[in-house]
């Protein structure tokens, strides 16, 4: 291999462009989290045939979606008519494209309640060019898909596109601690509820006691390229009693299922099926062969972090906790994930076997990391506050170094990712809002992007 060859082996990162969405967005802190950047927000920024779209709440908290061609710097922003409706950091703004009409679609202001939706007019992403960008290009505000009423309790919306252009769109049906997850599609010209897919039934018990219901938590849930759906999750306990201490949370393992047919069947890692989408028997806690890193509820395990397949299809994702080397029991959760919080890449190797290896710098906050892989099997973990760590796959993902510090950007914590435009583009874009001069101060939401190796 020539040295130009080697270098493309090598992770980095090369700053572009920086742009401003908005001088005065939306800012509260609730759940730890803000509404205009959350970790499980997909998709609050993505790019579709060459035009970038983001969507946020003003700070007259109106619901806006704004656009770009891609190589401009110039936003066009367009107001719907819906405003949000409370300081709940859960009502994120998600959108999807629908590739088999070319709709764009926005589920947004929900937690364990009813949600709204908004679709485009068809062709709207296919010729972004010549049609315009005015309110008139969406349609009404709705609390269903389209006539589809899925749930009073509804929380959680991801949008996923299949490789036949359907649009699939994930969600949680209950509440934290009592949940189910399930999915519903769009092929074109309705949407059909195909179900849940998870239960929150059984019994879990640790060393402190026991629990009888809980919902899974998705890291992620995203098709690879040979079309099989893949999705890590962690569990969280409805019981606090299963927790050493009050002040931990009840997340605990590292799962993860998979898809060969578009979500309606569930495997385990070995391929045993554990579940069916909207049949008799859902994925659920006493399942054999879920569990990929085990992990009491103990360490202030996240929920709801980030996952990324590979270019030959293999599993990856970030994950964080607070190592046992801190001690044996976290006693506050905030405090003590900001003291002593580590993030972690977890991966399948080449053998099928599960490996995992700490990032070795300190989150300094309670916070996500997002995961994603450039199209050399370079692996990048966004940490909180922006910061951007690389590894190469040629190591075995063990020489995680810190590319990007972050300085200058006064991030509050969590960034939303551009998946779409790193897979297609190679450049890693991500969305993310500045630090309030109040608690409830507007501040700035902006967008920055950074080359990967090409």
């Amino acid at each position: 291999m020539t040295a130009a060859g080697r270098g493309l082996l090598t992770p980095g990162v090369t700053l572009l462009d920086h742009t401003r969405l908005d001088a005065t967005a939306l800012y509260f802190v609730s759940y730890d989290g803000l509404v205009n950047n959350n970790s499980f927000q997909k998709n609050g920024l993505f790019t579709h045939r060459g035009h970038q779209y983001a969507a946020w709440y003003t700070a007259t908290r109106e619901a806006v979606i704004a656009r770009r061609e891609l190589g401009g710097s110039g936003w066009s922003t367009l107001t719907l008519p819906h405003r949000l409706k409370s300081d709940d950091s859960h009502n994120v703004i998600s959108m999807g494209p629908s590739a088999v009409d070319g709709r764009l679609h926005l589920n947004l202001d929900s937690h364990s309640d009813g949600f709204c939706y908004v679709k485009s007019v068809a062709g709207l992403l296919d010729d972004p060019a010549s049609t315009p960008w005015t309110p008139s290009v969406f349609g009404p505000v709705q609390t269903t898909l389209d006539g589809l009423a899925l749930t009073d309790r509804f929380t959680y919306p991801q949008f996923i596109s299949t490789p036949e252009g359907r649009l699939q769109l994930s969600y949680r049906v209950g509440i934290s601690g009592d949940g189910r997850n399930a999915l519903a599609e769009y092929d074109g010209s309705a949407w059909t509820a195909l179900g849940e897919w998870t239960s929150s039934a059984g019994t879990y018990t640790s060393t402190h006691g026991s629990s009888t219901a809980r919902n899974m938590y998705l890291h992620g849930i995203d098709y690879d390229t040979s079309g099989t759906l893949h999705a890590f999750f962690t569990w969280r306990e409805q019981n606090p009693a299963v927790m050493c201490d009050g002040g931990g949370i009840t997340n605990h393992d590292t799962g993860y299922v998979h898809s060969a047919d578009r979500g309606r069947t569930w495997r385990n890692d070995a391929g045993t099926v554990v579940g069916t989408t909207g049949g008799t028997k859902t994925v659920a806690v006493t399942d054999a062969g879920l569990v990929v890193d085990p992990l009491g509820p103990d360490h202030s395990l996240m929920n709801q972090e980030s996952q990324w397949t590979d270019s030959t299809g293999r599993p990856h994702a970030i994950i964080s906790y607070v190592p046992g080397r801190f001690g044996p029991c976290t006693t506050d959760y905030v405090a003590d994930r900001t003291a002593h919080g580590r993030a972690f890449h977890l991966r399948k190797d080449p053998s099928g076997c599960w490996q995992k290896t700490e990032i070795p710098l300190a989150l300094n906050s309670s916070q996500r990391t997002k995961l994603v892989l450039d199209r050399y099997d370079n692996a990048y973990a966004i940490l909180p506050y922006g910061r951007i760590a690389g590894a190469s796959g040629t190591t075995g993902y063990t020489d995680w170094t810190l590319l990007y510090d972050g300085g200058g950007l006064d991030a509050f914590g969590e960034v939303v990712i551009d998946e779409p435009r790193v897979r297609a583009d190679n450049v890693l874009s991500f969305m993310y809002q500045e630090r309030s001069s109040g608690t409830t101060t507007p501040s700035a939401l902006r967008v920055i992007d950074f080359g990967l190796p090409t």
